[in-house]
Protein backbone atom coordinates (compact mmCIF):
# COMPACT_ATOMS: atom_id res chain seq x y z
CA UNK A 1 0.00 0.00 0.00
CA UNK A 2 1.47 3.36 -0.99
CA UNK A 3 1.68 5.93 1.82
CA UNK A 4 -0.55 8.95 1.05
CA UNK A 5 1.98 11.23 2.75
CA UNK A 6 5.39 10.18 1.39
CA UNK A 7 4.53 7.54 -1.28
CA UNK A 8 6.68 4.91 0.47
CA UNK A 9 5.35 1.46 -0.44
CA UNK A 10 6.06 -0.41 2.78
CA UNK A 11 3.81 -0.19 5.82
CA UNK A 12 2.65 -2.26 8.74
CA UNK A 13 -0.94 -2.95 9.74
CA UNK A 14 -1.63 -1.72 13.26
CA UNK A 15 -5.29 -2.66 13.56
CA UNK A 16 -7.88 -4.48 11.43
CA UNK A 17 -11.62 -4.51 12.02
CA UNK A 18 -14.57 -5.91 10.14
CA UNK A 19 -17.66 -3.82 9.57
CA UNK A 20 -20.91 -4.88 11.25
CA UNK A 21 -22.01 -6.82 8.17
CA UNK A 22 -18.54 -8.31 7.63
CA UNK A 23 -18.21 -7.00 4.07
CA UNK A 24 -15.63 -4.27 4.69
CA UNK A 25 -12.28 -4.49 6.45
CA UNK A 26 -10.92 -1.29 7.98
CA UNK A 27 -7.16 -1.29 8.46
CA UNK A 28 -5.06 1.28 10.33
CA UNK A 29 -1.59 1.32 8.83
CA UNK A 30 1.71 2.95 9.74
CA UNK A 31 4.17 3.92 7.03
CA UNK A 32 7.63 2.43 7.55
CA UNK A 33 9.12 5.44 5.73
CA UNK A 34 7.63 8.48 7.50
CA UNK A 35 5.83 6.71 10.45
CA UNK A 36 2.54 8.52 9.76
CA UNK A 37 -0.68 6.57 10.08
CA UNK A 38 -3.51 6.19 7.60
CA UNK A 39 -6.64 4.09 7.14
CA UNK A 40 -7.63 1.84 4.27
CA UNK A 41 -10.93 0.13 3.57
CA UNK A 42 -11.09 -3.15 1.73
CA UNK A 43 -14.15 -4.67 0.14
CA UNK A 44 -13.99 -7.96 -1.70
CA UNK A 45 -14.67 -7.43 -5.38
CA UNK A 46 -16.67 -4.24 -4.92
CA UNK A 47 -15.89 -0.72 -5.96
CA UNK A 48 -16.64 2.61 -4.39
CA UNK A 49 -20.07 3.97 -5.26
CA UNK A 50 -20.63 6.17 -8.27
CA UNK A 51 -21.56 9.79 -7.62
CA UNK A 52 -24.63 11.14 -9.41
CA UNK A 53 -24.07 14.84 -10.00
CA UNK A 54 -26.81 17.49 -10.17
CA UNK A 55 -26.79 17.37 -13.98
CA UNK A 56 -27.28 13.57 -13.95
CA UNK A 57 -23.68 12.72 -14.89
CA UNK A 58 -22.11 9.80 -13.08
CA UNK A 59 -18.50 9.95 -11.91
CA UNK A 60 -16.33 7.67 -9.78
CA UNK A 61 -16.29 8.55 -6.08
CA UNK A 62 -13.17 10.59 -5.34
CA UNK A 63 -12.15 10.85 -1.68
CA UNK A 64 -9.61 13.56 -2.49
CA UNK A 65 -12.34 15.98 -3.58
CA UNK A 66 -14.00 15.71 -0.17
CA UNK A 67 -10.64 16.01 1.59
CA UNK A 68 -9.69 19.10 -0.44
CA UNK A 69 -13.02 20.82 0.26
CA UNK A 70 -12.77 20.19 3.99
CA UNK A 71 -9.13 21.32 4.09
CA UNK A 72 -10.07 24.56 2.36
CA UNK A 73 -12.97 25.17 4.77
CA UNK A 74 -10.69 24.48 7.77
CA UNK A 75 -7.86 26.68 6.51
CA UNK A 76 -6.41 28.82 9.35
CA UNK A 77 -8.68 27.09 11.86
CA UNK A 78 -7.55 25.06 14.88
CA UNK A 79 -8.30 21.74 13.19
CA UNK A 80 -5.43 19.32 12.63
CA UNK A 81 -4.90 17.55 9.33
CA UNK A 82 -5.03 14.28 11.27
CA UNK A 83 -8.53 15.12 12.54
CA UNK A 84 -9.64 16.06 9.02
CA UNK A 85 -8.28 12.83 7.53
CA UNK A 86 -9.82 10.74 10.30
CA UNK A 87 -13.23 12.32 9.66
CA UNK A 88 -12.90 11.80 5.90
CA UNK A 89 -11.92 8.17 6.56
CA UNK A 90 -15.07 7.75 8.65
CA UNK A 91 -17.23 9.39 6.01
CA UNK A 92 -15.75 7.26 3.23
CA UNK A 93 -16.18 4.16 5.38
CA UNK A 94 -19.83 5.01 5.97
CA UNK A 95 -20.39 5.41 2.22
CA UNK A 96 -18.69 2.07 1.54
CA UNK A 97 -20.53 0.27 4.34
CA UNK A 98 -23.88 1.59 3.12
CA UNK A 99 -23.55 -0.83 0.22
CA UNK A 100 -25.22 1.59 -2.16
CA UNK A 101 -23.93 1.61 -5.72
CA UNK A 102 -24.75 5.30 -6.30
CA UNK A 103 -24.67 8.40 -4.10
CA UNK A 104 -26.06 11.76 -5.05
CA UNK A 105 -23.63 14.67 -4.85
CA UNK A 106 -26.17 16.45 -2.65
CA UNK A 107 -26.12 13.55 -0.14
CA UNK A 108 -22.33 13.78 -0.02
CA UNK A 109 -22.47 17.56 0.41
CA UNK A 110 -24.95 17.28 3.29
CA UNK A 111 -22.80 14.60 4.95
CA UNK A 112 -19.77 16.90 4.69
CA UNK A 113 -21.76 19.79 6.14
CA UNK A 114 -22.85 17.64 9.11
CA UNK A 115 -19.24 16.57 9.64
CA UNK A 116 -18.03 20.19 9.57
CA UNK A 117 -20.82 21.34 11.89
CA UNK A 118 -19.39 18.97 14.53
CA UNK A 119 -15.72 19.63 13.70
CA UNK A 120 -15.59 23.45 13.46
CA UNK A 121 -18.50 25.87 13.10
CA UNK A 122 -16.50 28.51 11.21
CA UNK A 123 -15.38 25.88 8.71
CA UNK A 124 -19.01 24.77 8.45
CA UNK A 125 -20.15 28.31 7.59
CA UNK A 126 -17.35 28.67 5.03
CA UNK A 127 -18.30 25.39 3.35
CA UNK A 128 -22.03 26.13 3.52
CA UNK A 129 -21.57 29.52 1.87
CA UNK A 130 -19.99 27.84 -1.16
CA UNK A 131 -22.03 24.64 -1.17
CA UNK A 132 -25.42 26.28 -0.74
CA UNK A 133 -24.51 29.09 -3.17
CA UNK A 134 -26.03 31.88 -1.07
CA UNK A 135 -27.37 34.57 -3.39
CA UNK A 136 -27.53 37.33 -0.80
CA UNK A 137 -26.76 38.24 2.78
CA UNK A 138 -30.26 37.25 3.95
CA UNK A 139 -29.70 33.60 3.00
CA UNK A 140 -26.33 33.69 4.74
CA UNK A 141 -27.82 35.24 7.88
CA UNK A 142 -30.59 32.66 7.91
CA UNK A 143 -28.00 29.88 7.97
CA UNK A 144 -26.09 31.66 10.75
CA UNK A 145 -29.29 32.08 12.80
CA UNK A 146 -30.03 28.37 12.48
CA UNK A 147 -26.50 27.53 13.67
CA UNK A 148 -26.80 29.87 16.68
CA UNK A 149 -30.26 28.50 17.56
CA UNK A 150 -28.93 24.90 17.42
CA UNK A 151 -26.08 25.87 19.75
CA UNK A 152 -28.51 27.38 22.25
CA UNK A 153 -30.56 24.14 22.25
CA UNK A 154 -27.41 22.10 23.02
CA UNK A 155 -26.56 24.18 26.09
Amino acid sequence: MKCPFCAHIEDKVIDSRLSNDGNVTRRRRECLGCTKRFTTYERLGDMLPMVVKKNGARVVFDRSRILDGIKKACEKRPVSIEDIELEVDRLEGAFIESGTRELSSSDIGEAVMNLLRRLDEVAYVRFASVYREFRDINEFMSEMKELVDNNKKKK
